[in-house]
């Protein structure tokens, strides 16, 4: 059964009421962002008339109100070429990040790493020599500010990070924009380097790690203050993320030979997050 659009109203409007009334009737729904309005979706002509219906009587929600309703069918899935048409930009960050995966052989290919570390390197012997910062920005390499966030090492690595940038991306790109999305993805990975560059000097590193720790608190904190569908993150998610950033800082990964945690990274990142979420959410919640 196709999704049929019932509502189409502008952002400033506050569906929250509503949305916790159709979830209190178990009413299959999906909301989307479109030209700048919110677009409320369900399955089938015959519940979109009587959702609309209700929408007319109960804007805000009753919690006494029930609705009796046939069982609906679940909403057709969408393509997941249409997901990545309708999510462009967090397409084209991963397609990017899989680009350079490929050039840097997972982090084996040295020669194409340091023109997108942070600070340019040689390798002599077991040795490794790196720039200072300063003298590759004075060279124009700008990039190398933002450009750590691409390089992965190892498939593990990159699967994870990938994943999760997929599913935090498109939540943000569907309720603030594409534009929106890029913004914070350069803004996070921007702070979490230089974090991480505090933190531990002169060293190599890389990922979208603190890039997620980023999206997962402006989610996080954004909801709180502006609660909507797209930023409701599966319970425990935020919890079981918190508890992985003290288990690495705790140093027990590295002590048990999975490498070097950029803790740096990931808690400038979520700080970062926050700032953000607490912005946008303030701004959002103003504008309701």
């Amino acid at each position: 059964m196709s999704a049929v659009e019932v509502l189409r109203l502008p952002l400033t409007v506050d569906l929250s009421g509503f949305i916790a009334l159709l979830q209190r009737l178990d009413v299959p729904y999906r909301v989307s962002e479109e030209s700048g309005e919110q677009v409320l979706w369900v399955p089938g002509d015959q519940l979109a008339e009587q959702v609309r219906g209700l929408y007319a009587r109960f804007p805000d929600g009753d919690p006494h109100f029930q609705l009796q309703v046939e069982a609906p069918k679940a909403p057709e899935r969408v393509g997941f070429l249409a997901q990545l048409m309708h999510s462009r930009i967090t397409s084209l960050v991963l397609l990017v990040t899989l680009v350079v995966a490929a050039l840097t052989n997972l982090g084996d290919n040295f020669s194409v790493i340091r023109w997108l570390s942070f600070q340019d390197f040689q390798i002599e012997g077991d040795y490794v020599y790196f720039s200072p910062l300063a003298e590759g920005l004075e060279a124009g390499q700008w990039w190398r500010l933002v450009s750590p966030m691409l390089i992965h090492f190892g498939i593990l690595h990159l699967a994870m990070n990938g994943m999760w940038f997929w599913e935090l991306g498109r939540r943000i790109e569907s309720r603030q924009g594409g534009l929106m999305l890029l913004v914070l993805t350069l803004g996070f990975s921007l702070v979490s380097d230089f974090a991480q560059y505090f933190s531990s000097g002169a060293t190599l590193f890389g990922g979208l790690s603190g890039v997620l720790y980023g999206l997962l608190g402006h989610c996080w904190v954004f909801q709180r203050l502006a609660p909507c569908p797209a930023y409701r993150l599966p319970p425990g998610v935020m919890a079981m993320m918190l508890v992985w950033l003290l288990i690495c800082l705790s140093g027990l990964i590295t002590a048990l030979g999975f490498g070097a945690i950029a803790n740096g990274a990931h808690v400038g990142g979520l700080v970062a997050g926050c700032a953000t979420g607490l912005l946008g959410g303030a701004l959002a919640r103003l504008r309701r």
